[in-house]
């Protein structure tokens, strides 16, 4: 399945099938250009914060300046300013337009409900930039959910997922065009276990893509993908987000290919020696995921759907999209 095709609406959606869905309205899937399928352009990150050690802590506490870049890069969840992309909107707005200069198109803002998804400042962002900003709807990580989405039913979290698609998100008439990030922990909690099942139910009448957040734990994205199937998704339009963080073995890897989701590795242009939210994780380079990819689709019958980009939080970030997609297109 293309790009183009993944990002279209499905057949029983009438006026809007086979088209993609911008927060300022449908568009065709020629209109896409290159898409970076993974960013947050407004969000708060503070449900990941991480307190430092205490010989640390005037560092978590200081803006984000080029004297403690250096900490930043290998302590990125450690500064509270630095989760805050809320407050960089006019930065966010240079970067879209840098994006757009080395040839960007489109944009897929992948916050959800639970870190401070915002629809109203996504359109003004694309009505300023010029660049396709598609919306995410649905739910992150448990420890975002309030107790009434926690209490809600599978059919009850179905009708919210499917409104912010067909009707508007945040009390507002600007619409999502994806489901996602869907957030899940390890283990899966059972609220996000329902969120899942509903995910699966709106994508099976919208037709929609759908982009998962998976547990941090090398089993999750094959759980995860159960479930759904199980429930009715259409795997070939589900994204299986983070996995340069999530399956390191080879084998277990294209195993789960096998499965039909899209495999996504997200977090270009970080290049950092750790993995903050796992000490035992080695993070690979950029090279070694691009290494990654042609592995796994050398000698295939078919070629592996794998995604890249960089998935540009926290704040320090900046200044990826541009740089990453060059970097990209010359290595590959």
């Amino acid at each position: 399945m293309s790009e183009k095709v993944f990002f279209c609406l499905g057949e029983n959606m009438s006026s809007l099938s086979g088209k993609v869905q911008t927060v300022l309205g449908p568009i065709q899937p020629e209109q896409l250009g290159y898409t970076l399928t993974h960013e947050h352009l407004t969000m708060t990150f503070n449900c990941c914060y991480s307190p430092p050690p205490p010989p640390q802590k005037a560092l978590s506490e200081e803006p984000i300046l080029m004297k403690n870049l250096f900490w930043l890069k290998q302590n990125p969840y450690s500064n509270r300013e630095n989760l805050l992309l809320n407050q960089e909107v006019d930065t966010i707005k240079a970067e879209l337009l840098h994006f757009k200069e080395v040839g960007g198109g489109s944009i897929v803002e992948n916050t959800t409900t639970g870190i401070s998804r915002d629809v109203r400042t996504l359109k003004v962002m694309a009505e300023e930039t010029g660049v396709n900003i598609i919306s995410g709807a649905g739910f992150y990580v448990d420890a975002t959910h309030s107790s009434e989405t926690r209490s809600m039913s599978v059919e009850q979290l179905t009708k919210i997922l499917v409104n912010e698609v067909l009707e508007g998100a945040d009390g507002t008439d600007i619409k999502c065009g994806i489901i996602g990030e869907i957030g899940c922990s390890w283990p899966l909690t059972e609220s996000e276990r329902k969120i899942l099942q509903a995910t699966a139910e709106a994508q099976a009448q919208l037709g929609c893509p759908v982009n998962i957040h998976p547990g941090r734990s090398s089993d999750a994205p094959f759980q995860i993908l159960r479930i759904l199937q199980e429930s009715g998704a259409d795997i070939s339009k589900t994204v299986m987000s983070h996995l340069d963080r999530t399956i390191f073995d080879e084998k277990k890897l294209l195993e789960f290919a096998e499965l039909g989701s899209y495999l996504e590795y997200d977090l270009f242009g970080t290049e950092m020696l750790n993995y903050q939210f796992n000490d035992a994780v080695d993070m690979p380079s950029d090279n070694e995921r691009i290494k990654t990819e042609i592995v796994c689709t050398s000698g295939k019958q078919h070629l592996l759907p794998f995604i890249v980009l960089s998935d540009a939080i926290p704040a320090m970030r900046m200044q990826q999209y541009g740089v990453k997609l060059n970097h990209f297109r010359t290595k590959a």
